[in-house]
């Protein structure tokens, strides 16, 4: 099952790339008042160094800081909970033919933690706040526990909590082909177009001589 749901995953967001990539681009007739490749470089810095850890100069986080640091914190556990992670590393080894180094288990047994509360916070916050309830839907809702579930079941498997450890995997593993095969179809799948959007944005901003 698991090999189908890969094959999926990487089939759909293939596809949806080269739909990116056919787009093309534009001819640019608007002279330029700036350098591209300085917007490009300060819109990475501002988007990976700056943003997530000076928050304050983010109108984000002085609106909500519940958002803007459980978001944060949610993809930070996320990400080191599947690259930085013993156990998915080796997972990772075994498709990609190498590997790399991992952190201590309790770190990562820490990130998972943090990343499980912080998307409990973010769940009773769009819950109980009348905006985000209101443009919240079901793909919203459904986004969150497909995301959720590979979390929570891996923790409770690493724990041995409650059930025995073959049914645990079962569940863990069912709960990961299942964000496999949904990924391409939703906008979880928005990590794979993060730079193409970082890239732009500092391209039209750099062209103009302001700051991204």
């Amino acid at each position: 099952m698991f090999e189908v749901a890969l094959i999926i995953f990487v089939g759909g967001m293939t596809y949806r790339l080269i739909r990116v990539l056919l787009l093309g681009w534009g001819r640019d007739r608007v002279p330029a008042m700036g350098s591209k490749t300085v917007g490009v470089l300060k819109s990475y810095l501002k988007g990976i160094l700056i943003w997530p850890f000076i928050p304050w100069v983010k109108d984000t986080f002085k609106r909500n800081p519940l958002i803007y640091v459980a978001g944060g914190l949610f993809h930070l556990g996320l990400f080191a909970v599947i690259f930085l992670g013993t156990a998915h590393m080796l997972v990772w080894k075994s498709l990609l033919g190498f590997g790399w180094p991992t952190l201590p288990l309790p770190i990562v047994d820490w990130m998972a933690a943090v990343a499980i509360v912080a998307m409990l916070a973010l769940f009773i916050n769009r819950l109980v706040n009348p905006v985000l309830r209101m443009i919240s839907g079901p793909a919203e809702w459904l986004n969150w526990g497909v995301v959720f579930l590979p979390l929570v079941t891996g923790y409770i498997m690493a724990h041995h909590l409650w059930f025995g450890y073959t049914t645990l995997f079962s569940l863990h593993m069912l709960a990961v082909d299942m964000l496999l095969i949904y990924i391409p179809l939703s906008r979880i799948s928005h990590f794979m177009f993060y730079f193409f959007s970082r890239t732009i944005h500092g391209t039209e901003y750099g062209k103009r001589g302001v700051m991204p």
